[in-house]
């Protein structure tokens, strides 16, 4: 049976300290084999402390939930979003679509989607967030839906996008996804 302690300083929100004792406790997990009711892990709060000659009195900075950016950057992008779309962008964000076609700007998407469908909307299943050294890859899944150029309607077409994300930015997609080319 597991018991973590994690002590913090003060000033991370609640959903902060939820997050990251539901990651320690499943960190835990995925190498001890215990159940769920068997994982215990708290939160301890100091209020100041030393570290190289200096003290520390208030918590740093929490990173976003990846998962929550990666679908909410979908979405801006169905909408034709993409002055906000483009905020979770890391200055060296790419795309590759399937047949290999690779961008690096909004705009490009969108001019290269016109040449394929008038219209077209995702329906999410999953979401699968997992974090790295570096930062977070994140799979959505689902299904698309939409027109074509020449008003054919195309319905229940997987899709997986998977991205990575650093430090709160997009950095890199990958679409895969069984629409006709």
């Amino acid at each position: 049976m597991p018991v973590i302690s994690v002590t913090l300083l003060p000033g991370y929100p609640t959903d902060v300290q939820e997050r990251l004792v539901q990651r320690l406790a499943t960190a835990a997990r995925s190498v001890i084999a215990a159940a769920p009711a068997g994982t215990t892990v708290y939160v301890n709060e100091a209020s100041t402390y030393q570290r190289d000659s200096k003290a520390f009195t208030k918590g740093g900075p929490s990173r976003p939930v990846a998962s929550e950016l990666a679908r909410s950057f979908l979405m801006l992008m169905q909408e034709r979003n993409l002055e906000k779309a483009k905020s979770f962008l890391a200055p060296h964000f790419s795309m590759c679509f399937p047949t290999g076609v690779r961008m690096t700007q909004l705009h490009e998407v969108v001019q290269w989607g016109k040449s394929r469908y008038k219209s077209i909307e995702k329906t999410f299943e999953t979401t699968d967030e997992c974090w790295t050294g570096e930062g977070a890859v994140v799979y959505c899944s689902g299904t698309l839906s939409g027109v074509f150029n020449d008003d054919q309607r195309f319905e229940n077409v997987r899709f997986i996008d998977r991205f990575e994300v650093v430090d709160g930015l997009i950095v890199k997609q990958d679409v895969w996804n069984d629409l006709r080319v």
